[in-house]
């Protein structure tokens, strides 16, 4: 393929670098030509591409509408045409036409470069028109800081925040709890009620008995301290949280397997003397869950995500309509969305146990570190209302997740030591969650915009939250455990300061505006209704619970499944039948109520209400975006109502409380809804495809692509294809 072009057309406009502190350019082309990427003609704009420390930028002549003011929601950190170091999935190569993945030494460098990104963002860069010696320092220069392995301590995290020491960004407005502090854990004892039972202990202060705990946690009233060192604090129940009936979610790292069998009686001893703290019948009894052997297996996240990621890492609008036949099929072979259903459903059979059996459960898996932090952080999402406020949804990510241990460094594969160990189990558990942020919106207090933008800062190396494998190894690294009095330690940042990274009017895309907040009564009506439940803004009652035998859902399109979608397709139906008997009860119970959006949350497991979380994973392709429709039409449209209504309640107050009649107003204009896309606010950073939302075939059929871009909003008849 050639590109014709001249003198003129090269001629780049000078767009200066913006460098964070602590930030280096290392490397650099001029004359690349980033290609648009829903363009089959293969068009883009020419610029140079740098490699810092930090990031992959171009810097070209940006003609987007970036600084206009329908996108106010402007990442302050990485711009659309930059890459984090760490945000870097895959490189190819293309060598006459044939693409190649790209590593270590190269004897022949490429004409094209193609970055395949963690956030799903797919560069084309063209290099046929820069110079040899530039072409071959960019691209060894870019493989070697993407794929090469690296220290912990050459990590651009320690770059930046030694270079802004001395600078204050903490921000006022931040009331996270990070759970760093004895009085942090007293605290959420206290606001459960799990104090009776349970205890806030210091004696891992200083990491003397395992460095893979927090300095600080919470175990049973009745554990003996001398207990929890027997095993560096394996086999040691931990405390997660206390359910309002008194019951408690706990987690257990499994103690090694010994060969010895007299050691492996030591350990069974140690057990059942632990196990007498928590289970006493009949006034307490535990039930345990080894998710190790009956649940997921962290090979099944993995190979799942790596299939399901090749829907959405699309070259140009081609190959995407290539690809829209087999859609189904290849979502289906990737048991991603089966994944997060069965995270789900064991998320619920534990909450049912607290919520209906009242049986303490004990969450066991060997470090208790990745499967632990989603079954339990989704029981407490469900079970209580003040995780789905963002600052406590901050706080229990601090707690089940960065207290907890879960190794971000390896399962991100920051330091690209092991691809093996690269799993997005994070990940994972924010889908889980907008699966229930979807079904039920009324009852957060964040957006999915929110769960978003919080997905792509597991890969910006400038906020600490999410770059280390526990509290130890930051703490062990930031200095605090140095003993030269001279070095002060490290001011890392934490992600929860999003003033770091967007404006005010960008993070007001975070709150939902349609959110059921707590009612605050007064002392009379607390008297009155101490022991009621209130529904607040429920919805009506217009399901009729299942049949013992048959999922409601399941009753209603066993028809359309046989004969639209067919037995591939209807494996994800999955109604009630496979579940136990309580869990079946339990669940078909609550769905037959009406919604308290302050109380217990469960989320439908039928097949199709599984959903691709869109926003996240398609934002970067134009051609599946709705523009003036989708969730945020319909959303934009409702803020449009409250906001009328919200007016007229306020002039209706003024009257009444007015003593002299208020001349008459003229009526504002009425408002005109922006014609957002379906995947706002991201998709706004994209120059939008011009191609008809049909496959190929039908194109001719329909006229050409001008006739097309003229007809945009006109109905067309599709019954003659």
């Amino acid at each position: 393929m050639e590109i014709h072009t001249n003198d003129k057309e090269v001629t780049e406009k000078e767009v200066t670098l913006h460098l964070l502190p602590g930030e280096q350019l290392l490397c650099e082309a001029s004359t690349v030509l980033k290609y648009v990427q829903e363009d089959t003609c293969q068009r883009g704009i020419y610029g140079k591409l740098v490699c810092t420390d930090f990031k992959i930028a171009f810097l070209g002549d940006d003609d987007s509408a970036l600084e206009s003011d329908e996108t106010q929601f402007k990442n302050k950190l990485i711009g659309e045409n930059d890459i984090t170091l760490h945000c870097v999935d895959q490189i190819l190569g293309v060598f006459d036409e044939k693409k190649k993945t790209l590593f270590g030494q190269l004897k022949k460098y490429p004409e094209k470069l193609i970055i395949h990104c963690k956030d799903l963002r797919v560069f084309h860069f063209c290099l046929r028109y820069t110079k040899e010696e530039e072409v071959k320092r960019i691209v060894s220069g870019i493989i070697h800081h993407t794929q090469a392995s690296k220290l912990l301590k050459r990590l651009f995290l320690f770059s930046y925040a030694a270079a802004t020491q001395n600078r204050t960004a903490s921000d006022p407005q931040n009331h996270t709890v990070m759970f760093d502090t004895l009085k942090d854990w007293c605290w959420e004892l206290e606001r459960t009620k799990g104090c009776l039972k349970y205890k806030a202990v210091s004696v891992n202060q200083g990491y003397k008995v395992c460095e893979r705990l927090p300095e600080y946690f919470v175990v049973p009233i009745a554990l003996p301290e001398e207990d929890i060192s027997h095993f560096q604090g394996h086999g040691i129940p931990l405390w997660c949280w206390s359910c309002h009936s008194g019951c408690a979610l706990l987690k257990m790292s499994a103690l090694p397997k010994e060969q010895d069998d007299g050691v492996s009686q030591i350990q069974k001893s140690f057990l059942d003397g632990i196990n007498k703290t928590i289970h006493r019948p009949p006034y307490e009894i535990l039930k345990t869950e080894d998710l190790s052997s009956n649940f997921l297996s962290l090979q099944e996240i993995q190979t799942a995500y790596s299939k399901f990621k090749q829907l959405f890492l699309i070259d140009n609008s081609t190959e995407f309509w290539d690809t829209d036949i087999k859609w189904f099929s290849v979502l289906e072979s990737s048991s991603w969305l089966d994944i997060i259903r069965r995270c789900l459903k064991k998320a619920i059979e534990i909450t049912e146990c607290l919520e209906a059996q009242n049986v303490n459960v004990l969450l066991l898996e060997e470090h208790a570190s990745d499967l632990c932090c989603i079954v339990s952080s989704l029981v407490q999402v469900m079970m209580d209302p003040h995780c789905r406020t963002r600052f406590g949804f901050q706080s229990l990510i601090q707690k089940e997740w960065i207290m907890g241990g879960h190794c971000f460094l390896d399962r991100c594969n920051h330091l690209r030591q092991s691809d093996k160990e690269e799993v997005p189990v994070f990940l994972l558990f924010l889908d889980c969650v907008w699966q229930l942020v979807h079904q039920h919106p009324p009852a957060f207090e964040f957006t999915e915009t929110y769960l978003t933008v919080l997905s792509d800062s597991l890969y910006i190396p400038i906020f600490s939250t999410f770059f280390f494998n526990s509290p130890h190894q930051k703490d062990a690294n930031m200095g605090r455990e140095s003993q030269d009095a001279q070095s002060s330690p490290l001011n890392l940042l934490t992600v929860w300061d999003w003033s770091v990274q967007f404006e005010p009017k960008a993070q007001t895309l975070f709150r939902n505006p349609l959110y059921v907040e707590k009612p605050k009564l007064d002392k009379s009506q607390r008297k009155g209704m101490r022991f009621k439940h209130q529904r607040q803004l429920s919805l009506p009652l217009t399901q009729s619970k299942s049949s013992p035998k048959r999922g409601f859902f399941r009753e209603e399109t066993d028809h359309l499944i046989k004969n639209l979608l067919g037995k591939r397709i209807s494996k994800l139906i999955n109604s009630s039948e496979d579940l136990q008997d309580n869990f079946r009860e339990f669940y078909d119970s609550w769905h037959s109520k009406p919604t308290d959006y302050q109380g217990l949350l469960l989320p439908h497991l039928e097949g199709p209400e599984i959903k691709v979380w869109a926003q996240r994973y398609l934002r970067w392709i134009p051609e599946a975006q709705i523009l003036g429709g989708g969730q945020v039409a319909l959303m934009s449209k409702l803020l449009e109502m409250l906001e009328e209504v919200q007016r007229l309640q306020e002039q209706v107050e003024e009257r009444h409380h007015s003593q002299a009649a208020l001349p008459a107003e003229v009526p504002p204009a009425p408002r005109h809804s922006a014609r957002l896309s379906s995947l706002f606010p991201f998709a706004l950073l994209q120059r939008h495809s011009s191609k008809p939302v049909l496959p190929t075939s039908g194109w001719k059929a329909l006229g050409d692509d001008e006739d097309l871009a003229k007809r945009e909003d006109e109905f067309v008849d599709l019954g003659d294809l």
